[in-house]
């Protein structure tokens, strides 16, 4: 599947973009670059906000979790 391109302008740091250039050498051209680190950084921003909605869920639920774990550990002790 090939999804259209649009032309953009981006103002970036100096220093980033040396970094961006001296990488994209490894790609068919500074675009496609740019456009897969971009990609890989969105994924990262969301697994990192899913992850986040997640750990609020298990902290919320921490002591329910916890008493329900050591309830069923005590029957699985040995007298």
């Amino acid at each position: 599947m090939r999804l259209m391109k649009i032309k953009t302008s981006l103002t970036l740091s100096e220093d980033l973009l040396e970094t961006v250039d001296s990488m994209a050498v490894n790609y068919k051209n500074r675009s496609e670059f740019v456009e897969i680190a971009l990609r890989k950084a969105i994924n990262l921003m969301i697994r990192e906000e899913q992850d986040a909605h997640d750990f609020k869920r298990i902290n919320e639920n921490a002591a329910d979790l916890n008493a329900e774990a050591e309830d069923v550990l005590s029957y699985q002790t040995i007298p």
